[in-house]
């Protein structure tokens, strides 16, 4: 009623300020005298009822009152100067926020009685609604000079977009579309006054609550998927609330996009909250192991609406560098349910960098250390151990959408074949100034102690072996041999790089393989250690026989020279490399031996047999592995072994299983027996090698080493299915249950009934513990502890020390008796087998020993 009689230009100091604060401080009186006496109200108590009911009523005509004055001030000005009306946004803001708190928190304030008051507050919250309108309007007819760097009117449009903000956290669950207009107004204000007040925005808050407002309506889409999903009926009505919730999604995926875009030099802050959004989106998505479980087309839905504006939004990060920083931090320590998704991300980052200038990529594919504390790996190497973590994922494994190819149908594809080809297509753009990186994340993967990173580092290794030149091929064939040459002695390294070579072998050229063959000349023993990882296959038909001839020359003149030596254990080492060389020249090129060399090797290996002891084999590994390439080597000549070694091994193995053998060595075993379908066992000493053959393989098909279960199950199905000897089939199966394990086996039935779901968890809570003692190793700690030795040991205390140097005293003194009693007259002759009882306990003392150590 006043404000048509006042001059507009004197509002502020004349009626607004005056006014304006006392009806901020009545409106919070009434606000709180409502919550203090709701406790009281009841349909009985009617003097509380019409109090509370009578404030209410004030509520809404004050809330009235100033949507008037609000309509007046936008219909006396045509541009409206904040300085002018100071007061009536705050005031006016502060009243709506209150007003929305007090309606949000109606059911617990009110309780049971809310039908009671609820025709007012329903008043209230439509009053409120029409004033914030109201006021949007006039603040959208505001006009800031940009030439002025700081006045009030720059704090005071901040506290405006910063008050807006704080209403959209009160009303996000109660009007989506109320929520989502107030959010258009920040973002449009923001945008409009950007050039004065970029500086002066709280950017942090504004991002983290436009991520905290996409994921909750995200999670509301996906909770409304999964009910129509699980529910056999389709509701026309949740489906048009998924519609709704899942453009709601895009608006906000959009307003974060256009926010990001204006204002990315002042978001360094933000940029967690930006890296931990993409993560958690796509953990609770298909096909993460901990997606809700919603349908194919609801997926399709939500992909095509929703998740296609997280693009534009990673492509404009990947030149800021504090987001750079953020994803590749070498002490980024990511939950199991977070690190599949920070894959993806590594993955969808890559195939943004070739279109990249060299800065950026640069920028991703190197190391760099900012600070004592703050070290950034490259996106190769983070790509590889991100991969590393996917344990769970690639076992199920998950399936990704896959690359179209011309005239081919788009076809799933698993996470490693994900990975593996858009790594491939990523080297083919790699710039030239970083093929070192390359190099040096290629090798660091193949050198891992995670056999599957590894095998991508090969795979990758072995594209760009194909894609590169025939010099580039040559160049790192001749590098790995000179690792492999380099490597101290056994160990997975030397493995990874052994299958490298032999992979890449098969890529040289023929002249690049023949200046191989010069450099490191089969003709030297020293380059044995090299030949026993090339498959000779990998050779044109002539030069194959020319290095066959050769290493074949060279590993039986160095096993004679072994034969003819001392025999020390500690040149079995050497022995042992030749004895591999060997077997890889029978396994991949055998039709290349002549009869002459296939005779000379078969002497050699005969000879070196007779000299292995079944006790050493049970207790030192060099001879362990001597007697594990034997037995292969033996199998290759099986149809033109002498029939009494054939005797002497099958018994020599079956002694050898009750001393409990290491695994590698059972394996061993398999082979040489398996080869024995091939045999037609002569009649004069088929009661020396069958029930030693069935006992050998009754033994091992006991074994309740799942690997090694496997293995014999196959070896045993290669056996029966060849050996003329049928006979023996059912002695090997020596009770019931390993009867049924056969059966089940042949018939491939047996298998455990898992559903998916079930599968899907299981698989998730082995990820779990298997990650859990390295849920607080970075980085940079997982690639120290993979190429460096562990620290010494600290010495052990043992509290039984005094008792058992007590007791080996006593042992000493037994046996200083024993030689005693020898040089006074023989022993007598159940002596020597009581001799060897003990003997056959110290050994057994000796093998728990090293269990334990």
């Amino acid at each position: 009623m006043f404000l048509p009689h006042m001059n507009h230009l004197t509002l502020e100091q004349t009626f607004f300020s005056q006014v304006l604060p006392k009806t901020v401080k009545l409106f919070d009186d009434m606000v709180y005298e409502l919550t203090s006496q709701a406790r009281g109200l009841s349909s009985q108590n009617l003097e509380i009822q019409t109090t509370l009911r009578n404030i209410l009523q004030t509520m809404v005509q004050l809330l009235g009152a100033l949507t008037g004055c609000v309509q007046h001030v936008c219909a006396t000005q045509d541009s409206i100067i904040l300085e002018n009306i100071q007061s009536l946004p705050s005031s006016v803001l502060h009243v709506i926020k209150s007003t929305f708190v007090h309606c949000k928190n109606s059911e617990s304030v009110y309780s049971g009685r809310l039908h009671l008051v609820s025709d007012l507050l329903q008043a209230l919250f439509k009053e409120a609604y029409s004033l914030q309108k109201q006021l949007m309007e006039l603040l959208d007819m505001v006009c800031m000079d940009p030439s002025v760097d700081e006045n009030d009117d720059i704090l005071n449009m901040v506290i405006v977009i910063h008050s807006l903000l704080d209403i959209c956290s009160v009303i996000s669950s109660m009007d989506h579309a109320f929520h989502a207009n107030t959010w258009k107004f920040i973002i449009k204000q923001s945008l409009k006054h950007q050039s004065i007040i970029k500086s002066q925005l709280k950017h942090k808050d504004i991002i983290t609550s436009l991520c905290e407002d996409i994921l909750f309506s995200f999670h509301s889409c996906l909770q409304l998927a999964e009910q129509m999903t699980q529910s056999d009926a389709q509701d026309n009505a949740d489906y048009r609330l998924f519609q709704k919730t899942l453009k709601l999604c895009r608006f906000f995926a959009n307003s974060l996009f256009h926010y990001t875009k204006e204002f990315l030099p002042f978001l360094s802050d933000s940029c967690c909250n930006l890296h931990q959004l993409y993560l958690q989106i796509h953990s609770k998505f298909p096909p993460s192991l901990y997606a809700t479980r919603i349908s194919k087309a609801h997926q399709e839905e939500i992909a095509g609406a929703f998740l296609v504006t997280l693009d534009p939004l990673i492509s404009q990060l990947l030149t800021f560098q504090p987001f750079v920083q953020v994803v590749l931090d070498s002490r980024l320590d990511l939950p199991c349910e977070l690190q599949f998704p920070q894959c993806l991300l590594l993955v969808v980052v890559m195939d943004k960098l070739p279109s990249q200038p060299k800065e950026v990529q640069t920028l991703w594919c190197t190391d760099s250390q900012a600070s004592e504390t703050t070290t950034r790996i490259s996106l190769l190497k983070a790509i590889f151990y991100s991969f590393e973590q996917c344990s769970g994922e690639l076992s199920l494994p998950v399936h990704l959408q896959g690359l179209k190819s011309k005239g081919k149908a788009e076809v799933a594809v698993t996470l490693y074949q994900h990975v593996c080809v858009h790594l491939c297509t990523f080297i083919t753009s790699f710039h030239p100034s970083l093929f070192a990186e390359l190099d040096a994340a290629l090798l660091n993967a193949v050198l891992s102690a995670n056999m599957i990173t590894s095998l991508l580092a090969m795979d990758a290794w072995c594209f760009l072996a194909r894609y590169g030149t025939a010099e580039l091929c040559a160049y790192h064939v001749t590098i790995v041999a000179h690792l492999i040459k380099s490597c101290p002695g056994e160990c997975y390294q030397l493995i990874n790089l052994s299958i490298l070579l032999k992979r890449l072998f098969f890529f040289m050229a023929p002249p690049h393989q023949l200046e191989f063959i010069h450099k490191f000349s089969p003709k030297e023993a020293e380059n044995l250690p090299l030949w026993q990882h090339i498959s000779f296959q990998a050779l044109p038909a002539e030069l194959r026989k020319q290095t066959v001839h050769e290493v074949s020359t060279v590993g039986t003149a160095e096993c004679r020279k072994w034969l003819s030596s001392s025999h020390t254990l500690g040149e079995l080492e050497s022995l042992n490399t030749v004895l591999s060389a060997l077997l890889t020249i029978c396994n991949s090129a055998g039709e290349a031996l002549d009869t002459g060399k296939q005779t000379a090797i078969m002497e050699v290996v005969s000879q070196l047999w007779a000299f292995l002891n079944i006790k050493q084999v049970a207790d030192q590994p060099y001879v362990q592995q001597t007697f594990s390439l034997l037995l292969p080597l033996l199998g290759f000549f099986i149809q033109t072994l002498d029939p009494k070694l054939i005797v002497q091994v099958i018994t020599w193995q079956t002694s050898l299983l009750k001393l409990e053998p290491p695994d590698y060595v059972r394996l061993a075993m398999l082979d040489f027996v398996s080869s024995l379908g091939k045999l037609f066992i002569p009649e004069a000493i088929q009661d020396r090698i069958l029930p030693n053959l069935s006992c050998i393989f009754a033994l091992l098909l006991a074994d309740r080493s799942w690997l090694l279960e496997q293995h014999t199950l196959e070896a045993f199905t290669q056996f029966a299915e060849g050996t003329n000897h049928e006979e023996i089939v059912p002695q090997c199966l020596s009770s019931e249950e390993i009867k049924n394990k056969v059966v089940s086996f042949l018939e491939k039935t047996g298998f455990v009934d898992e559903t998916e779901a079930a599968k899907v968890e299981r698989v998730k809570q082995e990820k779990g513990i298997f990650w859990k003692p390295f849920a607080n190793v970075n980085v940079e700690e997982a690639k120290r502890s993979s190429l460096q030795p562990y620290a010494k040991r600290a010495r052990q205390e043992f509290p039984w020390e005094e008792e058992y140097r007590s007791a080996l005293h006593t042992i000493a003194g037994a046996l200083e008796a024993t030689e005693s009693l020898l040089q006074k007259g023989p022993a007598p002759a159940w002596f020597l087998m009581e001799m060897e009882a003990l003997q056959e306990r110290m050994d057994k003392l000796k093998r728990y020993i090293h269990t334990l150590g």
